[in-house]
């Protein structure tokens, strides 16, 4: 659901003082999030992580002088460099990226790919039959990932082509989908999407990406059980974000709950360095200082990886193990 900044502050019950750099912000990246993820945000607080996640600020176009933002850039992973053909990025080795769809159900203030240019990477038909050429004829992959975009914004018979067509290749194995969808609008893990995981003869691994505990309501550990019972292996990965989740307690309850609904905490990811996204950057002294606290508190099992993703290299750099 698109929303103007008024009609989201509105929503949230928040005293509107806009700024003319806030309201431009809104401009140059849109708000959008569904109706699920509105309501799970506390009204009345403007300090809502939730609510910080999508809302437009000033400092996108303006940041703290504190902030050195030279190294913010709109490819920060130079996705480019890796775009062998429309629509496929093939940077890791033994696996490719589909951008499956160019939409997603929500716009995080922080994406990575908040600049990307999608109507260039969004493949036709014919540009379709080109990856599935490009991928055939490479032996060594074995896995697919679909993202986007968000690849569950497609509707169920586009999704059954596309898995159709990559379960023609004999050597792929592994079909992973990344996927904010199952925990912001939980509604569109139906029967039907359902009967198509469990269907397939791909080993389904989703990762999902949860940043706070109070992102995971009733509705979303049932769409997450759902998932499960059709086979699918559920992973996460989680930002660190300041303002959002930059708090040993905070991430302690966000494993904690991951844990207990069977999910792999997967990765905790530093911040890309996007532009617009350097109000959220936490340092890397501080990030590793938060980790450690997490370490004398929980079991080694329940922790991810702390790491983030460099653009020269074909693996994560781990921050801490």
């Amino acid at each position: 659901m698109q929303l103007t900044l008024a009609e989201l502050l509105a929503y949230c019950e928040i005293s509107p003082e806009e700024s003319l750099l806030q309201a431009r912000a809104a401009e140059c990246f849109s708000i959008k999030a569904p109706p699920h993820y509105l309501q799970q945000i506390k009204k009345g607080d403007a300090g809502d992580p939730l609510l910080r996640q999508i809302l437009p600020v000033a400092l996108e176009l303006s940041p703290d002088q504190n902030v050195s933002v030279l190294s913010f850039v709109d490819d920060p992973l130079e996705e480019s460099r890796f775009n062998p053909v429309p629509g496929l990025i093939h940077k890791y080795h033994g696996r490719v990226l589909l951008i499956a769809s160019p939409s997603c159900a929500i716009h995080c203030r922080y994406c990575f790919r908040r600049h990307f240019d999608y109507q260039e990477n969004t493949p036709s038909q014919a540009e379709l039959d080109g990856i599935i050429s490009y991928i055939r004829s490479d032996a060594s992959l074995h896995e697919v990932i679909l993202s986007g975009g968000d690849p569950l914004s497609n509707n169920d018979k586009r999704l059954h082509q596309l898995i159709s067509s990559l379960e023609s290749i004999e050597h792929l194995q592994t079909l992973r989908i990344h996927t904010r969808i199952p925990t912001t609008m939980p509604e569109r893990i139906t029967e039907q999407l359902l009967a198509l995981l469990s269907h397939t003869r791909f080993k389904v691994v989703m990762v999902l990406h949860v940043n706070h505990a109070q992102e995971i309501s009733e509705s979303v550990c049932l769409a997450l059980a759902l998932l499960q019972s059709a086979g699918v292996r559920l992973l996460n990965q989680s930002v660190l974000l300041a303002g959002v989740n930059d708090s040993a307690g905070v991430l302690r309850d966000l494993f904690f709950k991951l844990h207990y609904l069977d999910v792999q905490a997967y990765y905790l990811h530093m911040l890309d360095r996007v532009s617009g996204a350097a109000h959220f950057l936490i340092e890397d002294d501080r990030a590793i200082g938060l980790y450690k606290e997490l370490q004398a508190t929980m079991p080694a099992y329940m922790l991810p990886k702390l790491a983030r993703e460099e653009a020269n290299n074909s693996h994560k750099t781990l921050i801490a193990p």
